[in-house]
């Protein structure tokens, strides 16, 4: 006989309600299947669970550890039925750094107004397809390639790119750089997920290049003035932080912003989330052009 839930289910009850009558109706079977299904248990294992006498039920030492294993596994069953029945009322977006940037709070906005019916969750996992190949969202942000084979995915709109540095570094002094400025620097870059590599200078002028494996750890390191980072917008709006500033680099060449998801298995809600992101992105370039045109027109 294999382990079937209904048998740790079983012993979960009665430990929980102190008697097989008592489990018999928290379950809804007889006495006689408490019984049986408990000691269909015992043999399955090979060891004895509970202490019983005519006044009170307790677990043996090695069904202690049994009721712990089997509430953990009961509850991980549990979540596995939401998930699959719940799965289409809630949509999770996952992101390895800062998520829609600057727009990240409207794009929130905007879906509880037009889906309220579809949960909205943001996760940050530090991976390049932002927990999308470790199956922990739907469909993601990335600023990296894609792999095609695997995902289906759609350009949502650019990034300009930024060089973050300490506030007392000399280019702070600066309103924006060029790649060139930052040949002699040491760039650091997350190899994972990052979206600077070497080869955005020329074979002769490129940087030293190290690397980190986090956000966070990208901006304490940058922090101490060793080193620079270059970082598509999205990062200068989410991660506002004492002790760095970041300035245009005006040459380099800008970043795409893509949701990506399953070729196979979308969600029922993904068109919606591409749709209203790549409306945020339109409209705040348009914003950005208009400015720009009454600037010149000044």
């Amino acid at each position: 006989m294999d382990l079937e839930l209904r048998h740790l289910r079983c012993l979960v009850a009665i430990v929980d309600t102190g008697s097989f009558t008592d489990a018999a109706i928290d379950l809804g079977v007889s006495q006689a299947a408490v019984s049986r299904t408990l000691l269909a248990l015992e043999r399955i294992l090979g060891v004895r669970l509970l202490h019983r006498t005519s006044r009170s039920v307790t677990p043996t030492t090695a069904g202690v550890q049994v009721l712990a294993r089997a509430r953990h596994l009961l509850a991980e069953a549990d979540d596995l039925v939401g998930e699959a029945t719940t799965g289409h009322t809630r949509l999770r977006i996952g992101h390895a750094w800062s998520a829609a940037g600057r727009h990240t709070a409207e794009f929130q906005r905007r879906w509880a107004g037009r889906h309220p019916d579809v949960e909205l969750h943001l996760i940050r996992t530090n991976s390049a397809t932002g927990g999308l190949a470790e199956g922990l969202c739907d469909l993601a942000i990335v600023r990296t390639g894609v792999d095609e084979r695997r995902y289906a995915h759609a350009v949502v709109g650019h990034e300009r790119r930024y060089c973050a540095m300490a506030a007392d570094d000399p280019f702070a002094r600066r309103r924006s750089l060029l790649l060139a400025d930052i040949r002699d620097r040491t760039v650091l870059v997350d190899r994972r997920t990052g979206t600077t590599t070497a080869e955005m200078w020329p074979e002769a002028d490129r940087p030293a290049v190290e690397h980190t494996r986090d956000v966070d750890d990208w901006l304490a390191d940058i922090a101490t003035g060793r080193r620079v980072g270059l970082t598509p917008e999205s990062t200068v709006a989410q991660y506002r932080r004492d002790g760095i500033v970041y300035r245009p680099v005006r040459d380099a060449p800008p970043v795409a912003v893509r949701f990506v998801w399953r070729r196979h298995d979308p969600h029922p809600a993904t068109h919606a989330a591409v749709a209203l992101l790549q409306d945020l992105y339109r409209e705040h370039e348009a914003r950005r052009g208009s400015k720009a045109r009454r600037a010149r027109g000044r």
